[in-house]
Formats: structure tokens, C-alpha cells, sequence
């Protein structure tokens, strides 16, 4: 069975080769440089197709983003977000230096008693871990993905939420991701109304029940 089957939101792929991509738009020539550099791309939101995985690809700049679909058979590998953060070891000391990778090392201890099971770095810092690529800058955020089987207890996801580092070395973005779509971790423990972005776009859900 190809790496590709199975594949879900924020997954990173290693792609055959980059000319097995069906693309979205004709692709401009920073995106043809960034697969040469790193064959690399995430899997995205949209509503699925047969046999085809729904990705992005990722320039160096944070505007240079496009879409484009692959075959399943087409994927050499496959890496979700928590098989990503043991990868943070092996960085050369001035990668890991970065706030970036100093903030998932402060997640690691916060989290390591309170935390949810299955998560690990999304954006440039779990593509970086993914493909190698230098991609994180001084100025990166760290962007954490939370899996749950279902959405989680809202009492439990303040608790993931109130036990994020004080101060960490970057800025901490966690989306929780279900079966049903994602949401931000801040919007869902804060008890209210919250965006739950799909497959099918994003819309505001009323407040969880009570706990």
C-alpha cells in the first residue's frame, strides 16, 4: 500500500518526483525551485477526490503557497506532525537555537505529564524537521497540531491550553484537529463560539456543551 493512502490534514509527503503533481494553476517558478530543493509537500483541507491527496506547496516566503493534488501512488513517504518531534534532536545547534525549535522544547516539558497524546509541529518548523530544509527563520512562530478521535472535553482542553510555557521562545499557535474539521485551541477552550474549519470551508459552531 502506497505511504499516501491514509493520508490527513498537516501530513508532510515525499513526493515520487514533482512532475507526478496535478496542479491547481499553472505553477510560478518559485514553486518548481522549492521542489527541486525539498520534494516535499503537506497534505491540505478539500473535499477528497478518488485516489488523490489534496496539497500545498510552500515557497520560501510565507506568501509563496499553491495547491495541487497528487496520487496516493505517487508518495514516497508520509510524516504526521508527532512523528516529527523526536527529529528535533538530531537539528544542528544553530537550528535548534531558533525560537522555533526553543519553544517546541518547552512544549515537550510542559506537556509531558498534562498533555494531549498525539501532536507535534506543523508550518515551517514541521516542514523543516520533515524535509531538512531550512526553512525557519528568527521570526517563526511554532504552529502545533493536536489530534483527537473526537472533539475533546472543553474542561481538558483549557488545561492543554493553561499549561502552554509562560514564556516561551516563539509564539505557540495550537489548532485541535477531529474527524469533523479543526479548531484553534484558544477559541475552543475559551467555552464560547468557535470557527471549525473543513473540507467544506470554515463555520462558527455554537459553545460545547457544558462539562
Amino acid at each position: 500500500m502506497s505511504p499516501g493512502h491514509g493520508a490527513r490534514v498537516h501530513d508532510l509527503l515525499r513526493l515520487a518526483s514533482p512532475r507526478t503533481l496535478h496542479w491547481e494553476q499553472a505553477p510560478q517558478a518559485w514553486a518548481r525551485q522549492a521542489l527541486a530543493a525539498a520534494p516535499w509537500v503537506v497534505a491540505r483541507r478539500a473535499p477528497a477526490r478518488a485516489g488523490r491527496i489534496a496539497v500545498g506547496v510552500r515557497g520560501a516566503q510565507r506568501t509563496q503557497r499553491a495547491a495541487a493534488w497528487v496520487d496516493a501512488a505517487d508518495v514516497d513517504e508520509l510524516l504526521r506532525p508527532s512523528e516529527l518531534r523526536a527529529r528535533a534532536a538530531g537539528l544542528d545547534p544553530a537550528r535548534r537555537a531558533l525560537g522555533a525549535f526553543g519553544a517546541l522544547a518547552q512544549l515537550e516539558r510542559a506537556w509531558a505529564e498534562i498533555g494531549p497524546g498525539d501532536w507535534g509541529p506543523a508550518g515551517s518548523a514541521g516542514f523543516e524537521l520533515a524535509s531538512a530544509w531550512a526553512c525557519v527563520g528568527p521570526a517563526s512562530d511554532l504552529d502545533i497540531v493536536v489530534r483527537c478521535a473526537r472533539a475533546p472535553a472543553r474542561a481538558r482542553a483549557r488545561g492543554w491550553l493553561e499549561a502552554l510555557p509562560r514564556r516561551a521562545a516563539a509564539r505557540i499557535d495550537v489548532l485541535l484537529e477531529w474527524p469533523a474539521g479543526g479548531a484553534a485551541l484558544t477559541e475552543f477552550a475559551a467555552g464560547g463560539a468557535y470557527l471549525l474549519r473543513s473540507p467544506r470551508g470554515a463555520r462558527l459552531r455554537p459553545a460545547p456543551g457544558s462539562d
